[in-house]
């Protein structure tokens, strides 16, 4: 009796050794997951940059971290059902790049936490309460599109002295077109440029919009910082080159694929920036205490191909300023 008694002890002790690493992983936490939700396709480096901030702050991805991402490729009307998608999918963080996405990503929830990277006022878009205390599930990374704005003229007529007229591309669909369109329009008063502006919120208008621009002589384009002239930036550059016509881009992107000039933020310190945050978080901070950050790092790209085709000297000072050149 005594050995039949030790015997259930033994096979309970085993039994019970074999349960416990099934309990033990039953209770760890499951996986966070990251929702990158984006007005246009990111690249690569994009993405990895997320990463690279989240590991910053202890999340590795595939280990303690997923990042499920989804781009609504420039058709701002996909974004409130790629935000539900993320929500119904219950991740812990929503990074939204863009002012559509954000607001998309607000509308879908006011519980999860979104960091978003813009280059438009948060306040002005009601995102945010304040900078420094945003007060709700909301905060992110931004950057001044007004004082871009003024440094995009400032190089463009630097480049070309003789500049007098430059028209100006903004998509009416983008929530800081309004703001964005006004602040042109004083950098270009202050400089006393004529800037004859167009609305283009489809592929028809881009085409539209350089054949009249074209017509009208302009000196030089602009275009506007929206993710839906992201998503078409091989159009854009194509026509500019077709027309002949000197043109201006807010990121970088658009010079490596063939484009003239680009002046704007450093996208990949944004979303690096947007990363620590969304790690910061997961760790147990409150997106209303996370003060919205000013990035800080921009960058000025200049491709002389392209300025050699256009007939364009660029003068020295611009490229010694340039923090790339492509040539």
């Amino acid at each position: 009796m005594a050995s039949y008694i030790r015997r259930r002890k033994f096979l309970a002790t085993l039994g019970g050794a074999a349960v416990w690493p099934l309990a033990a992983r039953a209770q760890q936490p499951a996986m966070a997951l990251v929702g990158l939700l984006s007005g246009s396709q990111l690249d690569d480096r994009q993405i990895g940059a997320v990463g690279q901030g989240l590991k910053e702050t202890g999340y590795i991805e595939g280990r303690n971290v997923a990042i499920k991402y989804r781009s609504a490729d420039g058709r701002f009307d996909r974004l409130p059902a790629l935000a539900a998608e993320l929500v119904a999918d219950l991740a812990a963080v929503i990074i939204a790049a863009a002012p559509s996405a954000a607001l998309a990503a607000k509308a879908a929830t006011a519980t999860i936490p979104i960091v978003f990277t813009i280059g438009a006022d948060p306040i002005d878009l009601g995102l945010v309460s304040s900078l420094n205390r945003p007060g709700g599930n909301v905060t992110g990374v931004n950057f001044l599109v007004k004082t871009l704005i003024a440094k995009r003229l400032e190089l463009l007529r630097e480049l070309m002295p003789s500049v007098t007229v430059i028209g100006f591309l903004t998509n009416p669909a983008n929530p800081a077109s309004d703001s964005e369109t006004k602040d042109v329009q004083a950098a270009a008063h202050t400089l006393g440029l004529n800037l004859p502006i167009l609305n283009v919120s489809s592929e028809r208008d881009i085409d539209a919009a350089f054949a009249s621009f074209a017509q009208q002589r302009v000196n030089a384009v602009m275009v506007g910082a929206d993710a839906f002239f992201t998503s078409r930036r091989d159009q854009l550059v194509e026509l500019a080159a077709r027309h002949a016509i000197p043109a201006s881009y807010h990121i970088r992107e658009f010079v490596a694929a063939g484009g003239l000039m680009s002046y704007g933020a450093n996208l990949i310190d944004m979303y690096r920036l947007a990363g620590v945050y969304a790690a910061r978080i997961l760790k147990g901070e409150k997106p209303a205490e996370l003060p919205v950050q000013q990035t800080v790092k921009f960058e000025l790209a200049v491709n002389l191909k392209t300025a050699k085709a256009l007939g364009l000297a660029v003068p020295d000072k611009l490229l010694v300023a340039a923090d790339e050149v492509i040539e």
